[in-house]
């Protein structure tokens, strides 16, 4: 009777240490992207005090031009869902909602922050939990293949527009940093280790959400407006932020073309979406820096619009879309 109790209590034990170690996994993935930022941003203050100086005196036309094109990106985000989805939604609304899901998605990890302000919105609009979750799935999923074929695009047609040997002077880039290539080298095998236990547990439900997915596909592609809703805000979403980063270029004079800058901000959101941080925190950031160095900028100027670029997408927007997100919830919009 003592083993069978003691058996019995260890495997009751188990499931929640699995629990805990899932949750230990989880948090430690998204821990270390930013204490590796934490780590570079003290290595590197006096390069961002001298950026930050000189995004100060930036050009006030070009910065507003970055302030137009950081809005029209929640319209392609607003339309790009607004065509995954069958039903008529109220337009005002819809763009509320996914400048109210740009906050909350630099708040939480990967995009859940983003899509569970969408998905609820959905929700409160009629459609239900599946259908929701299909949407969201179809425009993730469209918007995915919509960057990939334009960084494909603009690899084939500005082929020279990086050049990597810009990274080897100065030893101010992640490769010349010890601590952090340790950091980056546990980064990755905690993916390594978090990725196969996820595919156990999605693997059981990916069947029947699939044939959901390709059933709510075949009914948007016999919609002309749906697709060109859906296709049309999924390729403009990528190049709006891609000008956002073009306006700051040429707002601190940063002598690198648009076709470099393009080049460079689609290589660098791609490479940053593997990582599961706030908003790509930290990894867009490093990817996107050294990516505009290949392209001809100084380290300087790089972070200098690495900063412009989060001021107009992420910070100055931040306290406004959860104001935003409050009166919508509220309302009982969400």
């Amino acid at each position: 009777m003592t083993v069978t109790r003691t058996e019995d209590t260890l495997w009751q034990r188990v499931p929640g240490r699995s629990a805990w170690q899932r949750t230990t996994l989880r948090t430690a993935a998204v821990l270390l992207p930013m204490v590796l930022v934490a780590l570079f941003l003290v290595q590197q203050w006096p390069l961002i005090d001298s950026s930050a100086a000189r995004l100060s005196s930036a050009d006030r036309y070009w910065l507003s031009v970055a302030g137009l094109a950081a809005f029209m990106t929640w319209v392609c985000s607003a339309t790009a869902l607004q065509g995954a989805v069958v039903r008529k939604l109220p337009p005002l609304l819809l763009l509320a909602s996914q400048f109210a899901a740009s906050a909350a998605n630099h708040l939480l990890p990967a995009g859940v922050g983003g899509n569970a302000v969408s998905l609820r919105f959905l929700i409160r609009r009629g459609l239900t939990p599946t259908h929701s979750v299909t949407s969201l799935a179809v425009r993730a999923g469209a918007a995915g293949l919509a960057r990939v074929v334009l960084l494909l695009t603009v690899l084939l047609l500005f082929p020279t527009a990086l050049h990597f040997h810009r990274l080897a002077p100065g030893g101010l880039v992640l490769p010349g940093q010890p601590l952090l290539i340790a950091g980056v080298v546990v980064l990755l095998v905690v993916v390594a280790m978090l990725l196969p236990r996820c595919a156990r547990l999605l693997r059981s439900r990916l069947r029947s959400f699939l044939t959901s997915v390709a059933d709510d596909l075949r009914a948007l592609h016999h919609d002309r407006f749906r697709v060109a809703a859906l296709w049309g805000g999924s390729l403009a979403f990528p190049l709006m932020h891609a000008s956002v980063m073009v306006a700051v270029i040429r707002a601190v004079h940063a002598p690198v073309p648009v076709s470099g800058v393009l080049v460079a901000y689609l290589f660098a959101s791609t490479a940053a979406g593997w990582l599961p941080t706030p908003a790509g925190l930290g990894s867009l950031d490093a990817a996107l820096g050294l990516a505009l160095v290949t392209a001809g900028a100084s380290m300087v100027a790089a972070t200098s619009a690495v900063l412009g670029y989060r001021l107009f997408t992420a910070w100055l927007p931040l306290v406004p879309g959860v104001l935003v997100l409050a009166v919508l919830v509220r309302r009982r919009e969400l």
